[in-house]
């Protein structure tokens, strides 16, 4: 009897070890993450740490890192957008990576309409605002814990009848 159930917990134990084969992700880390896309995305950007490191705005509790702060960023749209006469509104989000030497890239833009539901703006108000976010310059590289990072930033645009409107944060 005794052998008997030594012989079962055994072969059990032999059963319930297996080799933990790590799957293969499906989905990106986080909502949002943004993936080297090399048919958009130049090569000379580069991360200073891994993909899964790269540090959510709203894990850094600073507000808006930049040079000049939003004053700077205002004055760098003021001085460089020219409105397009249309009676287009809605809203267009630039997100981008910061690495840990201020330098940008993997710019990403989502345009929707004043609902929020997905929509294509005239190509002369969103190629603007577009070329515009990638030629801000300015970036403040980041630390946590004193550990140079990478972090996510985004600017959103209000847009009314093809001017901006607010450009948030």
């Amino acid at each position: 009897m005794i052998y008997r159930a030594i012989i079962i917990f055994a072969f059990a134990s032999l059963l319930s070890c297996s080799v933990n084969k790590k799957p293969e992700q499906k989905y990106l880390r986080w909502v949002g993450d943004i993936e080297h896309d090399s048919s958009v995305d130049g090569n000379d950007f580069k991360l200073c740490n891994t993909e899964n490191d790269v540090r959510q705005y709203f894990n850094m509790y600073k507000g808006l890192q930049i040079e000049g702060e939003k004053k700077m960023i205002l004055k760098h749209f003021i001085e460089n957008y020219q409105p397009v006469k249309t009676k287009e509104s809605g809203w267009i989000r630039v997100r981008f990576i910061v690495n840990c030497k201020g330098e940008t890239g993997r710019f990403r833009m989502i345009e929707s309409d004043e609902n929020y539901q997905e929509r294509t703006f005239d190509s002369k108000i969103s190629k603007q605002i577009f070329q515009l976010t990638k030629s801000l310059q300015g970036w403040k590289p980041q630390k946590d814990d004193g550990k140079s990072v990478d972090y996510y930033q985004y600017l959103v645009f209000k847009i009314s009848n093809g001017n901006i409107e607010k450009i948030m944060p």
